[in-house]
Parts: structure tokens; C-alpha cells; sequence
């Protein structure tokens, strides 16, 4: 797989796949520019080849397709440079605008899904749309699990490269993945089991302890019947958990209430006392206490997914002492990745303790299964 510096980009137009999908107010104003700031290298050092930067990238908030726009104003914020922003990705006008460009100077293209062709990898759009540049580079790994037009498509028609980004994302889950210093502890957490069973079992064969979070926690012992009367999706894949693993650790205890949290309901108590009527919004205090102390011994620390309902302040507390556990061992190699991860370790004002931060979601999850992602093996 070829990088940046396999390329001589000086008066080339360069196609930068970035993953500026952001979250958004409902006036607009970027929440968290987490992702854009992530693909700054990337863009810094074309730049500074004397590359003509076209920015291509998607934007979704709440399942609705939105403009990239403000975007635009965030780069030029971040870069202290004009970033002039096109109300289309394909058109004589685009055409007409990249064609005037200079070395140095920067387009965003406006949102990709705004044309169907690019959710449903249609080549005719793929070929359009790589016309307007002379190289592809993919900067965005956290859409790499996907078969759209601008992660596979387009790389077919162009000479390509994996951005700093991309290349640093797959250098460290590989090295974790592969060869991490030991004790290796992985932390396990979120809502839906069927989007991390894949992901659990692989990291069991390679971790020396998995932590797993108060939902998922809870649907694996209701699919292995140590928790009766509970409703989750059927997970065949469960079965090849083995709870006699002494490598997993599931919560003891939790944070309890009613499943509509519409009563002013809320209890503490051990995992087996759970009735028909509640759920659990966090782990409690013991779990808390033998996570912390499994950390505190670790030297590679994985992390994917809150251990409850953090973004309430009564469930808040779980997720809250496992970042700052992992926080405060100094002696390991620490990353995290996925949205909700992301967002607790900035509320509690924690990123800086942190070695690297994914910016993948479901790519992570997908990347730590061993499955391909056809972003990458579209650029080997």
C-alpha cells in the first residue's frame, strides 16, 4: 500500500477522501470537530507539496443528509487559509472552479449523498467524480468498512495513497492486534451486542482480559439464560462465548431502573436481581472496583464503548472512573475509538491521557474482527 511519500503531488490535483461527518447543532455549529482535526496532517502536507487539495466527503445528521458548508468555515478556522466550498461534487461549475485552482489552494466538494450513486458504488459516478483530480487519497478510515463510490470506486481510476491518518490507524490496531505488550486488557462496552460479537471473540483469542460493559454485559447473560425474561436480538454467534473463560469479566452489579426512566425509580444491586420491568443504565461499584484494579496492571488498554448511559448524570459514574483508571496508568499503551468513547473521554476532559484516538467506529470494530475493509484493500 503506497503512502504520501510514495508521490510527487507538486501542481497535482489530489482527491482527499476525508470524514468530515461531524455532529451538528440544529443552528448548524459543528459540536465536535474531532474528525476534521484528525485529517489536518493529511492536509498540512499536501499543502506544503504544492498539491491543488479537492475535499470529498459525506455528511449525516440524525439519518438526515445535510450540507457541508459549515465545514468549510471550520477549516478555515483550523488552517488559517481560504477553503472555497462548491454546492455540488459533479457539474461543469466544479469543473470550471478546480480547473482555475493553484498549488496550495483548497475545494470542499459539497455532501457526496447528496447523489445516489454514491451510497450504491455506481462506477458511472466513481468515474466523474475522479476525473476532476490526478491522485486519491484516503484519509477516511472510519468509513474504510464501506462499498461506497469515493472509498472504492474512485480509487480504481486514480493513482492512490493511504493518508497519514489512514496509515497510522492500521500501524497501531494492527500492532494491537497483533503484537501488543502485555498484560493486554480490552474494555468492551456500547448497546448493541450483534455489532461487537464479532469483535469480542477476536479480541478473547488475543487479549489477556476483556472488560465488557453493563448492556452488552447483560445481553450476553440473558442469551446464556443466566438472566431470564430479557429481550435482545438472538445472537447466534453467542455461543462460542465461554463464561468459564477466565479472561472475561462481566459486571457483578449496576445502576438500575425502570426501562422507560420515567418513574423516579433507582436502585444499586447485583446483576441476578434484575426483575422483568428494569434494565441496567451502568456498572456498579464492584464491578467498578475489579475493573480498576485489572487496569491498573495493564500495559496495552483497548477501549470501545461507554459502560453505560454516561450522557445522564446518574449513570455518568461507571464510565467515568474506567477513563480515569486507564487515565492514570501512565505505563501503558492506551487507545480508544468509536463515538460515544470519544465523547465520554472529552466530557471528563481526558483525551490528552490517551496515545491514540480512533476516529472509526464501526471501521474499528470491523479492523479488531479481522474482517477486510475494502477502503484499504482497494488501495493495496
Amino acid at each position: 500500500m503506497k503512502t504520501l511519500r510514495d508521490f510527487n503531488f507538486e501542481g497535482k490535483k489530489v482527491l482527499v477522501r476525508c470524514d468530515f461527518n461531524v455532529p451538528l447543532s440544529q443552528e448548524g455549529e459543528i459540536l465536535d470537530d474531532f474528525r476534521i482535526k484528525s485529517s489536518l496532517p493529511t492536509i498540512e502536507y499536501l499543502i506544503k507539496s504544492g498539491a491543488k487539495l479537492i475535499l470529498i466527503s459525506h455528511l449525516e445528521v440524525k439519518e438526515k443528509l445535510v450540507s457541508l458548508k459549515p465545514i468549510a468555515s471550520k477549516l478555515e478556522e483550523l488552517l488559517n487559509k481560504k477553503v472555497k466550498f462548491l454546492s455540488d461534487c459533479l457539474g461543469k461549475n466544479v469543473k470550471k472552479e478546480i480547473e482555475k485552482m493553484e498549488p496550495g489552494e483548497i475545494v470542499l466538494l459539497e455532501n457526496l449523498r447528496f447523489h445516489r450513486g454514491e451510497k450504491e458504488n455506481d462506477a458511472k459516478f466513481a468515474k466523474e467524480i475522479s476525473k476532476l483530480g490526478d491522485f486519491y487519497v484516503n484519509e477516511a478510515f472510519s468509513c474504510s468498512h464501506r462499498n461506497h463510490a469515493s472509498i472504492v470506486g474512485i480509487p480504481k481510476y486514480l493513482p492512490k495513497a493511504a493518508g497519514i491518518l489512514l496509515e497510522k490507524e492500521i500501524k497501531i490496531l494492527s500492532q494491537i492486534l497483533e503484537n501488543p505488550n502485555r498484560p493486554f486488557v480490552a474494555i468492551i462496552g456500547g448497546i448493541k451486542l450483534e455489532t461487537k460479537i464479532k469483535t469480542i471473540l477476536n479480541i478473547l483469542e488475543r487479549a489477556d482480559h476483556l472488560l465488557i460493559g453493563s448492556k452488552i454485559g447483560e445481553a450476553i447473560l440473558a442469551q446464556k439464560m443466566i438472566l431470564l425474561e430479557r429481550e435482545f436480538p438472538e445472537e447466534k454467534l453467542i455461543e462460542k462465548i465461554d463464561l468459564t473463560n477466565q479472561k472475561i469479566h462481566l459486571p457483578l452489579d449496576g445502576e438500575i431502573a425502570l426501562k422507560n426512566l420515567e418513574e423516579v425509580y433507582l436502585r444499586r444491586g447485583g446483576i441476578g436481581t434484575l426483575r422483568k420491568e428494569e434494565e441496567i443504565f451502568d456498572i456498579g461499584p464492584e464491578t467498578i472496583k475489579i475493573f480498576e484494579a485489572i487496569i491498573k496492571n495493564a500495559k496495552t488498554i483497548l477501549w470501545n464503548g461507554p459502560m453505560g448511559m454516561f450522557e445522564d448524570k446518574r449513570f455518568e459514574n461507571g464510565t467515568k472512573k474506567i477513563c480515569q483508571a486507564i487515565a492514570s496508568n501512565y505505563s501503558a499503551f492506551k487507545v480508544a475509538g468509536g463515538g460515544e468513547t470519544i465523547s465520554a473521554i472529552n466530557k471528563f476532559n481526558l483525551a490528552n491521557k490517551f496515545d491514540f484516538l480512533s476516529t472509526g467506529g464501526g471501521a474499528m470494530l470491523e479492523f479488531l474482527a479481522g474482517e477486510k475493509l475494502p477502503g484499504i484493500e482497494v488501495l493495496k
